[in-house]
């Protein structure tokens, strides 16, 4: 559970920064499916589809991979650095480590496995320093290193997590809300990568005004159909004008298959992230046709994943003594309202 300062407690007896290190660190960090439409950088959903990673501490630093895609047995990646990140900004010297990947999250596909693999280094050097960050540390630090918090905020938080700019400049206030069970949620997933960066160099760089008011409103009604459990306004609430018209050109058959799904019977159909993947909420009597335009969309090298709603990174240490499990997974946080 978490602490009145946002830190992850630890079994009594455990302690913080300085303590005996454990063998081993398990940390799990969903996908996730940022801006939903219109919650561009700030709206991100938590997936049932995890990245799991083992830190070995104390051996040489390393990684193994397996799983989606190619990464590179280098030290130059995504959970080093944010493992890395972790102990500068606690002013510790990093031990040396190698991390044990197994991956199921589609690289480059808009489902967050970059910031999965950050989330998942962090969390591990926190669990290794005693919870010294916490899970809002942990959110702080990588929303900073991303640039953006749609993605590293339901990676912490799971649920729908809505991160907005303090006014100083200086983070997020977050809020989480809990995603009704009985959302059903498919993503068509081509076989094709589109890096975050291309898709980003797509937009424009000023908006109208129309358009700045329809993306607000819609963005706060998405909110408002997870809180009150009214699928029905998503098909309002997912409409973008901000981002997706511009990266159409980068996704073949997208406005398409969109206009298609609406038909069929969605609630929502939105580009996850920068793409290329196409998510959907739907209703049972809808999901066959769904899935079928999905696939039609995703084409013979992609593929349709039927997934739910999920929570936040889980930590499990492994005590050096007896080899095994010193916790449960660590509990995540239910989901709310309260403001972070």
């Amino acid at each position: 559970m978490a602490e009145a300062d946002g830190r992850a407690s630890l079994p009594a007896g455990t302690k913080r920064a300085g303590a005996t290190l454990p063998r081993v660190i398990e940390v799990r960090v969903p996908a996730t499916s940022a801006n939903l439409g219109p919650g561009f950088d700030c709206l991100g959903l938590a997936l049932d589809l995890q990245l799991v990673v083992e830190a070995h501490l104390g051996l040489p630093d390393a990684l193994r991979y397996e799983g989606e895609g190619h990464v590179a047995d280098r030290t130059d990646n995504l959970i080093h650095e944010g493992f890395r990140s972790a102990y500068a900004h606690v002013g510790e010297p990093p031990p040396s480590v190698t991390f044990v990947a197994r991956n199921p999250i589609p690289l480059a596909r808009g489902l967050g496995s970059s910031s999965a693999a950050l989330v998942a280094g962090a969390a591990a050097a926190d669990a290794a320093l005693g919870g010294i960050l916490g899970r809002d540390g942990v959110f702080a630090l990588t929303a900073a290193i991303e640039g953006h918090p749609d993605n590293v905020g339901p990676a912490v938080y799971g649920g729908l997590t809505v991160a907005a700019e303090r006014a100083d400049g200086n983070g997020y206030d977050t809020a989480v809300l809990a995603v009704p069970p009985s959302w059903r949620l498919l993503f068509g997933v081509p076989g094709f990568e589109l890096p975050t960066e291309r898709a980003r160099a797509a937009l424009p760089q000023q908006v109208s005004r129309r358009d700045a008011v329809l993306t607000a409103s819609r963005a706060a009604l998405w909110a408002l159909a997870v809180a009150r459990d009214e699928p029905r306004l998503l098909r309002t609430a997912s409409l973008d004008v901000l981002h997706e018209p511009y990266r159409e050109a980068l996704v073949p058959g997208l406005a398409a298959a969109r206009t298609a799904l609406l038909a069929a019977g969605a609630h929502a159909a939105y580009l996850s992230g920068a793409g290329p993947s196409l998510a959907v909420v739907a209703p049972e009597a809808a999901l066959p046709a769904c899935r079928a335009l999905l696939a039609r969309f995703a084409g013979p090298d992609g593929r349709v994943l039927a997934l739910r709603a999920g929570g936040g990174y889980e930590i499990t240490l492994v005590d050096a003594a007896s080899g095994g499990p010193s916790t449960s997974p660590a509990a995540v946080p239910a989901p709310s309202d309260a403001p972070r």
